[in-house]
């Protein structure tokens, strides 16, 4: 039996984060405890979406996807890295390394193409509302989520398969929490600076570019709510798109700090610390920037409590 310092000769080491942390136990139970109400919260609201009709829009067809989308990446990286603290086995296999750089990747970039589309039905439904829903229909919303998820999974596959392809240096010790991609290229073997710009290129694609595209339509939305005739019409489209603003700098602000700022390579301690808010506060959040400032969800949250509460009384 192996003991817990030793590992397959094509296992890698987490070194995980923050070593000279004092209160580590303390950081990663927090971290635990926001996973489960990012977990909860977003699966409560998937819930919500699938139960009421008032909700079965577009808008919340590709709301209900973006918090799949966190619950799957939160879940591909956080019970791993607290199994192994808690363990104290920090060693990861080959199969689960790829695993996780296979799921956090199509993730992340089905969640930057869902965003943008959730930007355009936001446009389509502020800037031209008497053709929503001939330009918004249930098979576009379906196109939209399938590329999504299709855009993902085939770019993550690449790099996934690239990335592993790679002779390793020994002792195969990845400075993260979890085999993130970059990371793990920093530690391989082989002169790779042309697959480097192959990153860089999809990093312009999957982030610059469908942010410019997100920016440049607010920018023609809050054009058109300004000249709104009905206050409470105009009201209610800031606040959803206030909204989407929100989650739009939660994803795109990390990301672009992480793999577009130049010399993010040297601070491996800022990269985690926003590869943490990015797989852990983000899916908290998400639900709360929809929820809190939504009548809708609010009313169907109050109607599945309200029943949640007639069957508990009976």
């Amino acid at each position: 039996m192996r003991s817990g310092n030793e590992t397959e000769t094509t296992d890698f080491i987490l070194l995980g984060f923050f070593p000279e942390f004092k209160h580590i136990t303390a950081m990663v139970s927090i971290i635990l405890l926001i996973y489960m109400a990012a977990f909860t919260g977003n699966t409560l609201l998937i819930l919500l979406i699938w139960l009421y009709s008032h909700l079965h829009t577009p808008m919340y067809f590709l709301l209900s996807q973006l918090s799949l989308m966190d619950v799957t990446l939160t879940s591909s990286i956080v019970p791993k890295m607290a199994a192994n603290f808690f363990s104290g086995w920090r060693s990861i296999s080959f199969l689960a390394c790829g695993t996780q750089i296979f799921f956090s990747l199509t993730v992340a970039i089905a969640e930057c193409i869902l965003i943008s589309f959730m930007c355009f039905d936001r446009y389509v439904a502020i800037c031209d509302p008497l053709r929503y829903p001939v330009i918004i229909n249930p098979r576009v919303c379906l196109q939209m989520i399938a590329m999504s998820w299709a855009g993902g999974a085939l770019t993550s596959l690449v790099h996934t398969a690239f990335t592993l392809h790679f002779n390793i240096c020994s002792p195969r010790e990845i400075p993260h929490f979890f085999c993130e991609v970059m990371t793990v290229l920093r530690i391989v073997c082989e002169d790779i600076s042309v697959y480097w710009e192959a990153v860089v290129i999809t990093s312009i694609i999957v982030l610059l570019l469908p942010l410019s595209l997100i920016l440049s339509s607010y920018v023609v939305i809050f054009l058109a709510v300004l000249r709104m005739n009905s206050p409470e019409g105009r009201n209610k489209s800031l606040a959803t798109c206030s909204s989407h603003l929100c989650v739009v700098g939660l994803y795109f602000g990390p990301g672009i700090c992480i793999y577009m700022r130049p010399g993010s390579a040297n601070t491996p301690k800022l990269n985690q610390g926003l590869f943490l808010f990015g797989t852990v506060l983000t899916p908290l959040l998400n639900p709360l920037a929809y929820s809190l400032r939504n009548k809708e969800v609010i009313s169907a949250l109050k109607k599945l409590m309200g029943r949640w509460r007639c069957q508990s009384s009976r």
